[in-house]
C-alpha cells in the first residue's frame, strides 16, 4: 500500500498510527467481542471510551473545571444556528467577519435572531480586502453588554488566523470562537473564551462530529424554542448522550487525542506546525513564480492559499502534483488558486515533498 500526502482542507488526513490502531480494533475492541460501531453507547465499553476522550482533551487544552465538553453531531456548521439559540437570550451579539466561514455564521445568526427577539450586529468585516487580513482593533467597537462576540479564529478558505492573544478582541462579553481548522494545533488560553467549537474533520477526526467547550455559566440561556437536542444544558447534563452520539467518530477522536499526548502535546504540535508553515511560506515568498496575498501578520499556519504567476498553469501543476503523490491542492471554488492544508497529521516529509515539487515545477515551467 502506498499512501499519498493528502493536503485536503477537510475531511483531512488522520495520523497513520491512529488509522492502523483503528484497523486493528475494527472487528473487536479489546475484550468487547465486537467493534466500536456495534456496541451500545450506554454500555461500559463505550462509556470508558468517551470518558477517556474527554479526559485526554481536557489534559491537552489544560481545560479549567468550569468548562463543559460536549461531543455533538452536525459538525461545525450546525453551531452557526446552535450558538444564537443557546446564547443570544433576547439580547444582541457582535460578529467579526474575516472570511467565508465567519460570514456564513453571521448570515445564519442574523436570520435567526428576530425569531428570538434578539439582534445580531456586524462589528467589522474585512471583505473589502478580499479577506486578506485581520481587522485592526481601531476598526471596530464592541458592545460590552453583548450576549457574546463571535469570531472564526482560523479561516480555512482564505487562510487568515488569529495567532497572538493581542489579535483577539478585547471585550467584557463572552468570546465565542469557531476553531474548527486550528484547534489542537497549538496551546490555547481557553479562559479567554466563553465558548469554543470545532468541526472534527480537520485536526480531530471524522466529519459529522463537533466538539463544543462551553463555560458553565453560559449553559442556561437557551431560547425557549430551542429543540432539546440542540440545548447545551441538556447535552451537558446527559454527558452528550441525550440521544445516540456519533460513537465511532468519538472513538477516533479519542485515538487522536492519545496520539497527540504521546507526541508531546500541543507545545510540540506548535513547534512542528510553525516549522512546516515557515518552510512552505519561504518557498512561496522566495519565488516570483508563486505568491500568497495574505497580510504576513495574518497568515494561517494550517491553510496556506497560493497562486501561480500564470494561472493557466494550474491544471498542469495539479496533474503533476497528483502524479507525485501530492493530492487535494486545488483552492476552494469560491476563491480559486491553490491551497495546501497542513494540519497536525501532515508530516514534515509531506511539506518537504511539496516544496521540492513546487521548486521543480517553477524551474521547468517558469
Amino acid at each position: 500500500m502506498s499512501r499519498v500526502y493528502n493536503f485536503s482542507a477537510g475531511p483531512a488526513a488522520l495520523p497513520e498510527e491512529v488509522l492502523r490502531q483503528a484497523a486493528e480494533e475494527m472487528l473487536e475492541w479489546r475484550d468487547a467481542g465486537c467493534g466500536v460501531m456495534e456496541m451500545s453507547h450506554r454500555g461500559r465499553h463505550f462509556t470508558s471510551i468517551i470518558e477517556r476522550a474527554e479526559a485526554d482533551l481536557r489534559a491537552l487544552l489544560a481545560l479549567p473545571r468550569e468548562y463543559k465538553v460536549l461531543f455533538l453531531q452536525g459538525g461545525g456548521t450546525q453551531q452557526f444556528s446552535q450558538v444564537p439559540m443557546n446564547l443570544l437570550a433576547g439580547g444582541s451579539a457582535d460578529y467579526l467577519v474575516t472570511g467565508a466561514w465567519s460570514q456564513k455564521a453571521f448570515d445564519i445568526a442574523s436570520a435567526l435572531a428576530p425569531n428570538m427577539n434578539g439582534a445580531v450586529r456586524l462589528a467589522v468585516s474585512t471583505a473589502e480586502s478580499g479577506f486578506r487580513r485581520l481587522p485592526r482593533s481601531d476598526e471596530y467597537t464592541l458592545n460590552p453588554r453583548a450576549a457574546y462576540v463571535h469570531l472564526c479564529t482560523n479561516e480555512t478558505i482564505h487562510g487568515v488566523e488569529f495567532m497572538s492573544p493581542e489579535q483577539l478582541p478585547d471585550t467584557a462579553a463572552p468570546l465565542v470562537a469557531d476553531m474548527s481548522s486550528h484547534i489542537l494545533s497549538r496551546p490555547m488560553e481557553v479562559s479567554r473564551f466563553g465558548m469554543i467549537y470545532a468541526g472534527a474533520q480537520k485536526n480531530i477526526g471524522p466529519s459529522g462530529l463537533a466538539v463544543v467547550i462551553v463555560r458553565e455559566d453560559l449553559l442556561d440561556r437557551a431560547w425557549s424554542g430551542t429543540p432539546a437536542l440542540m440545548k447545551y444544558r441538556a447535552m451537558a447534563d446527559s454527558g452528550s448522550m441525550l440521544n445516540t452520539p456519533p460513537t465511532y467518530s468519538i472513538y477516533i477522536a479519542g485515538l487522536v487525542f492519545q496520539w497527540l499526548l504521546r507526541e508531546g502535546g500541543l507545545a510540540e504540535m506548535e513547534t512542528r506546525n510553525a516549522a512546516k508553515a515557515k518552510q512552505l511560506y519561504d518557498c512561496i515568498d522566495g519565488s516570483d513564480f508563486y505568491r500568497n496575498e495574505i497580510d504576513p501578520a495574518s497568515r494561517s499556519r494550517m491553510n496556506i492559499p497560493f497562486l501561480l504567476a500564470d494561472a493557466a498553469l494550474e491544471a498542469d501543476f495539479l496533474a503533476g502534483a497528483e502524479r507525485a503523490g501530492l493530492l487535494q491542492l486545488k483552492g476552494h471554488k469560491s476563491v480559486g488558486g491553490l491551497r495546501a492544508s497542513i494540519y497536525n497529521a501532515m508530516p514534515p516529509e509531506g511539506v518537504a515533498a511539496l516544496v521540492d515539487y513546487m521548486r521543480e515545477f517553477a524551474r521547468t515551467r517558469g
